[in-house]
């Protein structure tokens, strides 16, 4: 046998033996990715139903405000064991003013889910916006004007962010209302109210979903949606009458008595 030849079946055994290693390690990485499919997928459908969990159980919730919360997209930001960042919340409160007070009901309108912090959006959120009919525009050719040039709508509500050092856990309905609890509150209620035989079932119904209706007196009002920022009070037609004011324009509420029983709600 020639040198040659000895060189070409030592040249076909090494490409050999390559092809058998790279399909060794292929079948070894196969193997591995198809080891770990079940746990990725188990972990992916964990942090998915986790997820729908919260926006089941807390999503259009209601609670009290237990703090003043800021106006604007950043809102208030608490920690991983639900303490508030006091500091950036005074920094906000100076800067935007304050758009929920203590003791008000607010509801969770949005529930926004980062890789690293929870938002909850209350009452709308702190984003301005327009009113739809603020984008229309007229015109002839490529020349157009808004047909109303009202300023945007001031945002009312503000935003809650629980933030987390790391990537965010899974985690239950139960727990992140303990995180929420230094911030809100969604167990209050009035028990002298709620479970007292003399009380109607729609007044306790309505002071359960913080709304006001025709017949409540002031406690039922105090416990459905907590002191107003304004009162009003003049005699009209020789009967004493009281308005209770909530909220700014261009959501106002006006609860109006006559001595201590509701005779008139109206929203603005």
């Amino acid at each position: 046998m020639t040198a040659e030849h000895r060189e070409t079946r030592i040249g076909t055994k090494v490409r050999a033996g390559e092809r058998l290693q790279l399909l060794t390690v292929g079948v070894l990485v196969l193997a591995t990715v198809l080891g770990a499919e079940p746990a990725l997928a188990k972990k992916v459908d964990a942090a998915r139903d986790s997820r729908l969990a919260l926006i089941r159980g807390l999503a259009h919730e209601v609670a009290v405000a237990k703090v003043a919360l800021p106006r604007g997209k950043k809102g208030i930001f608490l920690d991983a064991q639900g303490q508030v960042d006091q500091e950036k919340a005074d920094a906000e409160l100076r800067m935007n003013g304050q758009a929920i007070r203590p003791g008000m009901p607010v509801q969770i309108t949005k529930i926004i889910f980062k890789s690293n912090r929870l938002i909850f959006e209350v009452n709308g959120g702190g984003k301005k916006g327009k009113k739809w009919y603020q984008r229309i525009q007229i015109g002839v050719g490529t020349t157009t004007s808004p047909i109303v040039t009202d300023a945007p709508v001031l945002a009312f509500g503000s935003s809650i962010s629980l933030m987390f050092q790391e990537k965010m856990p899974a985690l239950t309905v139960e727990q992140v209302r303990r995180l929420l609890g230094s911030v809100l509150d969604f167990e209050r209620r009035s028990p002298t109210v709620l479970y007292s035989p003399t009380v109607p079932p729609e007044i306790k119904e309505a002071i359960k979903k913080h709304q006001v209706i025709v017949g409540m007196d002031h406690d039922a009002v105090l416990s459905a949606k907590g002191p107003p920022e304004r009162k009003v009070r003049e005699v009209r037609e020789g009967v004493e009458m009281e308005d209770w004011i909530y909220g700014s324009p261009p959501h106002v509420l006006f609860v109006t008595f006559e001595v201590d029983t509701v005779v008139s709600v109206r929203q603005h």
